[in-house]
């Protein structure tokens, strides 16, 4: 029997009440990856993890005035260092990627699994957070076989003109052929 661990090992586990129970019956079958930052462009602040566990001051930044209602959560968030912090456990439904659809499937979160890297659209990705995004890609795809490399896609391809991230600094193919290096990964 393949079991399905709820969380990572290599993570920090966050408590975050922003979840709930998948659909009965529904097989995890889809990897989202995203990107965030808080406040925009910003890293390193404990914004992201403020607003997943409903802790966001609005009066904090101006940008929060907007997002601090929200209850909003990723199964993941890789920071740039490559530090991962898991909010959701994997066989729960994480709230990350909104009104979405994917291959005339809606609902996205009710099969997917959210990764969030801390970062934004207009600039790259760290070493560090490529690596540990393999490194809990390999794990996912290990307990969850319908997630094929086919079944990897960003934010933007569920929800198309509503958001665009992981954003075009996104390394694709680095990431992609990393899924198929059988090298020792660190962490």
């Amino acid at each position: 029997m393949n079991s399905k661990p709820d969380y990572y090992a290599h993570a920090t586990s966050i408590d975050c009440s922003f979840w709930d129970a998948r659909p009965d019956n529904t097989e995890i079958s889809l990897l989202v990856i995203h990107n965030i930052s808080l406040p925009p462009g910003e890293f390193g602040t404990s914004g992201i993890r403020e607003l997943f566990t409903g802790c966001l001051d609005k009066d904090a930044h101006p940008f929060y005035q907007d997002i601090a209602h929200l209850r909003v959560s990723a199964h993941c968030v890789i920071y740039r260092d490559g530090r991962i912090e898991q909010y959701v456990p994997f066989s729960g439904r994480a709230w990350h990627a909104g009104v979405s659809s994917f291959q005339g499937r809606e609902r996205c979160n009710d099969y997917a699994i959210g990764i969030e890297l801390e970062g934004t659209d207009t600039l790259p990705f760290t070493d560090a957070q490529y690596v540990s995004l393999t490194s809990l890609s390999k794990h996912i795809l290990l307990h969850y076989p319908l997630i094929t490399c086919g079944r990897i896609i960003g934010h933007n391809d569920i929800a198309p003109g509503r958001k665009t991230d992981p954003g075009p600094h996104f390394d694709w193919a680095r990431y992609r052929q990393s899924l198929f290096d059988n090298r020792e990964l660190r962490l």
